[in-house]
C-alpha cells in the first residue's frame, strides 16, 4: 500500500494540462465524445420533458452562443451577470463567457431585486443574461419582474439577454432591449477568434465572508481548471493506496442537485465532470423520489453535494423501492457533517463517502478526503490536494504553528483567485504572499489530514448555503421595534445548522415573531430567514469590548 509522503515539496500545476476553459472542456471532447451525453437536464414540471445535450450539440450552443455575445459588443473583461435557475443555459453561458474572454458572475436565482443590484452594479456589469424561465415558469408571474426592477437600478447595463427554453414569448415592459432565443438558433457555431489562456480572468463570485459585506472572488480559468485536475489526482492515489491497478478509463454519471452560484457546484462538480468527459444530469430543483428514479434511470454513479442530501437519500421511506446499486460515490462539501453520516453512506449503499475543505477565495477544493482514509478519520476534511499546501497560523499571522496546535487556516495552491474586485484593502489583509487567510481555526496531524475546529466567526451553514448574521441582523435593526438583535446557528440533523434569532425590543414597542420572519423573508433569500426568534427583556450580553456573547445564547435555544 502507498503511504502519503507529505515531505515532498509540491508541484506548481499539473504538467501537460490545457491552459483554458475552451481547450480543457469542450475542444478535447469534440471528436471522440461528439455523441456522447454531456448535459441531461430535469425538470420538475410535468409539462415539461428531460432535455440532452451531447457533447456536440454542447460545443454548438457554446458557439453559438459566444457569437451572439461578440455580435453584441462583448469583449474580453467585460462583465456579463447570469441569472437563472439550474437550466443547461446556464453551463453554456459560463462556457461562452469563457470563450469571449467575459468575466461572468452567477447569481442566486432565488435572489431580490436589491442584492442583484448589488452584484451588478458592484462589478460593472454590461449585459445580464437570463432565461425565460426568470420569467415564466409553473405560475405565470407579472410583466414586472425581478430582473425588470433590478435593471431600473442598473445604469453600467447596456443590454439583456433572454435565453427561451419555451416556444412562447415573454412580456416585458416595452421600450427594452431584448433579444431571444431565436437569434442564437441563426448564429453560427464556429468559435470567434479570442485568445484565452490559464491566468486570464474569468469569473467574479461573490462571499460575504464574516463582515457580511459582498467581496467579488475575481478567478482565473487556473483557478477553475485546478479542482478537476485534482479531484483525478486524488481518485487515482485513493486506489494506489488501497493496492489496486487503476482501472481503465470509463464514462462516469453524476446528478448535480445543488444550485451553480456556489462552488462546490459549479467548481466543485459540473466543471470537473464535463472537464473529464463525463455525463451530468442537471435536476431542477431538490425532490428525493426524483432523485432516486434518475439514480436507477441514468445510472448515477456519484452524487452528493452537501450533507443534508445525503441525508434525504438515506432517509427517505421510499429508498428500497428503487435500484440504486450504481451508485459507488456519495461526496459534499459547504458544510460541516456528522461522523455518523460517513458510516451511514457505506453501510446503507456500499459507496465510499467523500468530502472536502474550501471557500469561494479558493474555488473550493483545498483538501480532498474521500473512501478508506474519510471512513478512518470521519472528523478531517483531509490532506491537502498535490497542488496545494496548508499552515496553522498564530491569530497575528506571524509565526506558523507546530503539528496539533490550533490556530488560523491558511492556504496555498493555483487554485487561490487573485483577490477581491476593486477591494485592494480586504484583498491585502486576506491574501498574504501567495496564501489566502481563511479565517477557519483548525490543526493539522502528523500525516498531514486536517480537522476544522471551528469556522468563519459568525457565519452560520445552512445545508451548504452560508448565512453571514450581520447581514440577517442588520435586517431586523431595521424594524422600527428591534433594538437589540443577534443571530446564532441552532444544530439540525439533515441541514448541519439554520438560523435562529435573539431579539431585544424598544420600549413600549411591540413584533411578534411572525411579524420578524415575515420582515426578514421580505428582503432576503428564504433560506436566511430565521427559523425562530426569541425575545429577551434585556439587552443582549456582551463582553468588555461590547461584542455580543453569542456562545451564551445559543443555550437559549
Amino acid at each position: 500500500m502507498l503511504e502519503w509522503n507529505f515531505d515532498e515539496p509540491k508541484i506548481e500545476w499539473f504538467k501537460g494540462a490545457r491552459l483554458n476553459i475552451t481547450e480543457s472542456c469542450l475542444d478535447r471532447h469534440l471528436f471522440e465524445k461528439a455523441d456522447k451525453p454531456a448535459i441531461i437536464w430535469e425538470a420538475n414540471r410535468p409539462d415539461e420533458p428531460s432535455r440532452v445535450f451531447t457533447y456536440l450539440q454542447l460545443h454548438q450552443e457554446v458557439g453559438k452562443l459566444a457569437n451572439v455575445l461578440v455580435k453584441h459588443g462583448i469583449k474580453k473583461g467585460d462583465r456579463i451577470a447570469l441569472y437563472m435557475p439550474m437550466v443547461p443555459e446556464l453551463a453554456i453561458a459560463v462556457l461562452a463567457c469563457a470563450r469571449v474572454g467575459a468575466i461572468h458572475s452567477v447569481v442566486f436565482a432565488g435572489f431580490s431585486a436589491n442584492s442583484l443590484v448589488d452584484r451588478i452594479t458592484d462589478s460593472g456589469v454590461k449585459l445580464v443574461l437570463t432565461s425565460d424561465g426568470m420569467f415564466r415558469g409553473p405560475k405565470a408571474l407579472p410583466v414586472k419582474s425581478v430582473v425588470d426592477d433590478a435593471l431600473e437600478n442598473c445604469p453600467t447595463v447596456e443590454k439583456c439577454l433572454v435565453l427561451k427554453r419555451t416556444g412562447e414569448a415573454v412580456g416585458m415592459k416595452p421600450g427594452r432591449d431584448f433579444w431571444y432565443h431565436e437569434e442564437m438558433n441563426s448564429s453560427s457555431v464556429d468559435f470567434p477568434a479570442v485568445e484565452t489562456d490559464a491566468e486570464d480572468l474569468l469569473f467574479i463570485l461573490y462571499t460575504s465572508g464574516s463582515t457580511g459585506k459582498p467581496k467579488g472572488a475575481l478567478g482565473s480559468h487556473r483557478n477553475l481548471l485546478t479542482n478537476g485536475l485534482s479531484s483525478a489526482y486524488s481518485g487515482a492515489a485513493t486506489v494506489l493506496r488501497r493496492g489496486d491497478a487503476l482501472p481503465e478509463p470509463s464514462i462516469r454519471a453524476s446528478l448535480l442537485v445543488i444550485p451553480m452560484f456556489h462552488v462546490t457546484a459549479c467548481s466543485a462538480s459540473m466543471m470537473p465532470t464535463i472537464q473529464a468527459g463525463h455525463k451530468i444530469v442537471l435536476l431542477h430543483k431538490w425532490d428525493t423520489v426524483k432523485a432516486f428514479e434518475i439514480i436507477e434511470r441514468e445510472k448515477i454513479n456519484a452524487t452528493g453535494g452537501v450533507p443534508f442530501i445525503a441525508w434525504q437519500l438515506i432517509e427517505h421511506p421510499d429508498r428500497a423501492k428503487y435500484d440504486l446499486s450504481s451508485i459507488d460515490a456519495i461526496s459534499y462539501g459547504g458544510a460541516p457533517s456528522a461522523p455518523e453520516l460517513v458510516s451511514k453512506i457505506y453501510e446503507i449503499f456500499g459507496a465510499f463517502p467523500g468530502n472536502g475543505w474550501g471557500m469561494t477565495e479558493t474555488m473550493a477544493t483545498v483538501t480532498s478526503h474521500v473512501a478508506e482514509d474519510y471512513l478512518n478519520r470521519p472528523d478531517s476534511c483531509g490532506p491537502a490536494v498535490a497542488v496545494s499546501d496548508l499552515k496553522i497560523m498564530s491569530e497575528d499571522g506571524a509565526t506558523e504553528l507546530p503539528i496539533g496546535e490550533v490556530g488560523e487556516l491558511w492556504a496555498r495552491g493555483p487554485q487561490i483567485v487573485k483577490g477581491y474586485w476593486n477591494r485592494p484593502d480586504a484583498t491585502a489583509d486576506t491574501f498574504v504572499d501567495g496564501w489566502v487567510r481563511t479565517g477557519d481555526l483548525a490543526r493539522v496531524d502528523d500525516e498531514g489530514f486536517c480537522f476544522i475546529v471551528d469556522r468563519a466567526k459568525d457565519m452560520i451553514i445552512r445545508g451548504g448555503e452560508n448565512i453571514y448574521s450581520s447581514e440577517v441582523e442588520n435586517i431586523l435593526y431595521e424594524h422600527p421595534a428591534v433594538t437589540d438583535a443577534a443571530l446564532v446557528g441552532i444544530p439540525h440533523q439533515t441541514l448541519g445548522e439554520e438560523p435562529a434569532a435573539v431579539v431585544h425590543l424598544a420600549p413600549g414597542a411591540s413584533a411578534t415573531e411572525g411579524e420578524l420572519r415575515a420582515w426578514v423573508s421580505a428582503r432576503l433569500a428564504k433560506f436566511k430567514v430565521p427559523v425562530k426568534i426569541i425575545f429577551t427583556q434585556d439587552t443582549l450580553p456582551r463582553n468588555a469590548n461590547g461584542k455580543i456573547l453569542k456562545r451564551e445564547l445559543k443555550a437559549l435555544f
